[in-house]
């Protein structure tokens, strides 16, 4: 299971503060912890308007620099502005890098959509347009389809494309559990070579023991096709429960890599 970590992002107010105040030593060992706790991907979002930055791309392209400094992991260059991206790329040193996002609208599949087919760069998808977040998957497996067809004729492959499912607080909304794991499995159907990542964290938002809940609908989610998750690789529940998905559902053989962990003592009950 592809695990990206989720730490290295601006909204987070420890981070900003470092992305402003030009602090590389907090945000090289936050990056070098992640990839030690196993994550695959590095994602990296500077946000906008940190401090003396005077331009978003500027302080992408400093963030970029800072972690790919610190570890060999790929990155996942996370923004919603293309030119934010265009200097993240201009600026990462290695072939494998994955986008994160676009959606259905066809302003941001031109823009940032093209980037991605012009780097051959993996490509996350939200499944939505420009109406927001659909409560049904009839409507995101709509956006699906037209994200495919546009990214097609920019001559991306579909292994390339890394379909985002959607997650939408079960508080709120108690069906919506249902919605996005039959959108997982939706879009596997229909598009196989396709891969489906999420954050989970969106899920337990405004209910207690959010971490049990987590960990719960990631099994669920892995058992409907999931392929990959956003999420912390410093909780170490989070990441052990990563290890025993990959098991049973066929990706660890032999069981070798759990053992393996539950030898190294890296997994947490």
């Amino acid at each position: 299971m592809l695990v990206i970590g989720e730490n290295i992002n601006a909204s987070n107010k420890s981070v900003g503060q470092a992305i402003s105040e030009k602090n590389d030593g907090f945000l090289a060992d936050l990056a070098r912890s992640q990839s030690a706790a196993g994550a695959d991907f590095i994602d990296v979002n500077a946000g906008v308007g940190h401090g003396s930055w005077d331009r978003p791309e500027a302080a992408m392209e400093w963030l970029v620099d800072v972690v790919q400094g610190a570890v060999d992991k790929p990155l996942a260059i996370d923004s919603d502005m293309a030119s934010v991206i265009e200097a993240a790329l201009r600026t990462y040193r290695g072939n494998r890098v994955m986008i994160n996002s676009v959606n259905a609208e066809v302003e941001r599949l031109g823009s940032i959509g093209r980037l991605a087919a012009e780097r051959g760069a993996s490509l996350v998808a939200l499944t939505m347009g420009a109406g927001g977040i659909p409560d049904n998957v009839e409507e995101r497996v709509a956006a699906c389809d037209a994200i495919m067809e546009y990214l097609g004729g920019l001559g991306m492959k579909e292994d390339q494309v890394h379909f985002d499912p959607l997650v939408l607080p079960i508080a709120v909304d108690s069906k919506q559990g249902g919605v996005t794991l039959r959108t997982i499995q939706q879009i596997k159907a229909l598009y196989p070579s396709a891969k489906t990542v999420m954050g989970l964290s969106n899920i337990s938002y405004g209910l207690p023991n959010r971490g049990m809940v987590n960990r719960a609908f990631l099994l669920m989610s892995v058992a409907a096709g999931l392929d990959g998750a956003i999420l912390n690789p410093l909780d170490a529940k989070m990441m052990s429960f990563v290890r025993v998905a990959d098991m049973l559902t066929g990706n660890n053989g032999s069981c070798k890599s759990y053992i393996r962990a539950h030898r190294k003592g890296l997994l947490v009950s």
